[in-house]
């Protein structure tokens, strides 16, 4: 049976005085993999942070799990279940690999263990000791998703986990979010590089000037290829 996990509604978010997200509206089943699509500028980053209430200010409909969380503040949108996984990767230089999956406190019950991990992300585990400063591009992203799935986090937003990785991290990366969609996570990706999400997700949304403009599912994918090509390029 079909369980929704996330609905958002007419969601609309600010920085300042400027107007980011004009009503966006999209909804993700539990155990989906769902995948933002859009140029940069669409709005697919601010409405990740929008989720979470990361942005000046928003307003409309953001519920999770049930719960409404239009008007909580960011960190008890994280203690209903919510992973964020920053572009930025968000990585503290001066701890070490394992002292970086340590640091994030939990947002609910079942986070993977320390060696669950490893076993997930082997690169980890070989370079526990070695600084954040010394770790390669590859493997600060797979620390940044390791440190949410230890949260106990089961909503997981991804931004551009992607960019400027070599293919065989790429790859890796592929496989880690097919692992976690049989896990039963919910997977919300913004992501520009296409050959790597089409495998990937349930369902696409393409964004564009603030708003979703279309949505399918992966078996519509050949029919909307020459849409996408008009928006997207690909």
């Amino acid at each position: 049976m079909t369980v929704e996990f996330l609905r958002v509604s007419d969601l609309h978010a600010f920085y300042g005085e400027s107007h980011i997200l004009h009503g966006v509206d999209f909804t993700v089943n539990r155990g989906e993999v769902v995948t933002l699509l859009g140029r940069n500028g669409a709005g697919r980053t601010t409405t990740l942070k929008a989720l979470l209430g990361l942005v000046g200010s928003r307003s409309g409909s953001v519920m999770i799990n049930g719960r409404e969380a239009i008007a909580l503040p960011p960190h008890r949108i994280a203690h209903l279940g919510v992973g964020y996984c920053p572009e930025e990767r968000g990585i503290y230089a001066c701890l070490s690999a394992e002292e970086n999956l340590l640091l994030a406190p939990p947002v609910g019950s079942g986070g993977l263990s320390l060696a669950e991990l490893y076993a997930m992300f082997p690169n980890l585990a070989e370079r526990r000791e070695i600084q954040g400063t010394r770790l390669s591009g590859g493997e600060q992203q797979m620390l940044a998703v390791a440190r949410i799935l230890r949260t106990g986090a089961r909503l997981l937003l991804l931004d551009e986990i992607s960019e400027g990785l070599a293919p065989v991290i790429v790859q890796a990366l592929a496989r880690t979010i097919q692992a976690l969609r049989e896990r039963g996570y919910t997977i919300v990706m913004v992501e520009q590089n296409f050959r790597f999400a089409a495998p990937l997700a349930d369902r696409f949304y393409v964004m564009e000037h603030g708003r979703i403009v279309e949505g399918f599912a992966a078996a519509q994918l050949p029919g909307k290829m020459a849409m996408l090509h008009e928006f997207l390029g690909v």
